[in-house]
């Protein structure tokens, strides 16, 4: 049974449509967690499109507290490979695409668990989320609520990917520590910046050079940081300093 593949679709392509777009914390790639749910101080806010910008399109959705976004990786190569180099691998192994959750896909399309805080609908329809790893102008394909009873699978194997990344130690030169608290946000910019950095977002193949000062951007602002082998773990991240946006990354 089921020993042939299917007959060829009569349709090779589809067509879809945004529903809405993200604003996130996050303007560009590097630095984004990268799976949703490592960073809760990360927040973003999905503005849904005409004519998916229909309140009546989310009645009932206040009721849950998760979502499902399907999602594009828009600022990822229009290209596929078979094997891909897992962060998780160090950056030198190779594991076949379909074995992990690279933007390097056919369709380019991700799939976000993310927290629903609140949903406004006046002047249009907008769904605050937390907890995401998606960058600004994320182009939303679709939105579902999380069923936890469905597909919440303590026992489910994960490859080679079984544990949560390992969390370094984060801190603030003085400097560093003068430039946020001027800020507005000072208190989620920092948690933001701490959250991000413990997971050591520098690239696999580059961890080693400690003294290389690193630029992630947060919100409006390049924050530069350097790793240091003297940290709890062995590495510690240490934030020099905190600069505006030259300009706003496209």
């Amino acid at each position: 049974m089921f020993e042939h593949p299917p007959s060829p679709a009569p349709q090779a392509a589809f067509d879809l449509t945004a529903i809405g777009r993200i604003a996130s914390d996050y303007p560009d790639k590097f630095g984004i967690p990268r799976q949703p749910g490592l960073v809760p101080a990360g927040r973003a806010v999905l503005h849904l499109l005409p004519p998916y910008d229909d309140p009546l399109a989310v009645r009932g959705l206040d009721q849950v507290s998760h979502l499902w976004l399907t999602f594009v990786f828009h600022r990822s190569p229009q290209r596929w490979t078979a094997l891909v180099r897992p962060p998780r691998l160090g950056g030198n192994a190779k594991v076949g695409v379909f074995a992990t959750r690279s933007t390097h896909r056919p369709n380019r399309l991700g799939l976000s668990l993310v927290t629903l805080e609140r949903i406004e609908i006046d002047n249009g329809v907008r769904l605050y989320l937390q907890g995401h790893d998606l960058v600004d102008g994320t182009p939303v394909l679709d939105i579902k609520p999380y069923l936890p009873w469905a597909e919440s699978l303590p026992e489910a194997r994960a490859g080679f990917a079984p544990d949560a990344p390992p969390r370094r130690e984060v801190r603030f030169t003085a400097q560093a520590m003068i430039a946020i608290d001027e800020r507005d946000d000072a208190g989620s910019l920092r948690e933001l910046i701490r959250q991000v950095l413990a997971q050591d977002p520098r690239p696999a193949y580059r961890r080693g050079a400690e003294s290389r000062i690193y630029g992630v951007p947060l919100r409006d602002v390049d924050v530069r940081f350097r790793a240091c082998d003297d940290g709890a773990d062995g590495i510690a991240m240490e934030v020099v300093e905190i600069v505006p946006l030259a300009k706003p990354l496209d």
